[in-house]
């Protein structure tokens, strides 16, 4: 039985459906629920490491937010943190983290 694998492009495009209203915050959580809960699932496996790290993050914090915290600019922050690499994936945690969800 091969592993449930989440790709860097599946992750980018349920965003962009959130961003492009055609699903919404709790469609948006769902499919992170189905799909990062799982611990047998693989995510990003064909990716960098901080690419897989920064998808890790990324599903884990639209998993358990509250959906009314999540904000518009989250998706920005989210595809910047998608490109991240040794220099600049703390920085761009930290944007996500924090500026991608009210408090």
């Amino acid at each position: 039985m091969t592993q449930p694998v989440i790709s860097k492009k599946q992750l980018t495009d349920t965003l962009t459906l959130w961003h492009q209203k055609k699903i919404d915050n709790e469609q948006l959580q769902d499919w992170m629920v189905t799909h990062f809960d799982p611990p047998e699932t693989l995510i990003g496996e064909d990716e960098p490491e901080l690419v897989q790290e920064a998808m890790h993050v990324i599903m884990n914090e639209y998993e358990l937010a509250k959906l009314d915290k999540f904000k518009e600019q989250g998706y920005e922050f989210a595809m910047q943190f998608l490109q991240c690499n040794e220099d600049n994936f703390t920085q761009l945690r930290q944007q996500f983290i924090h500026q991608g969800f009210s408090d």
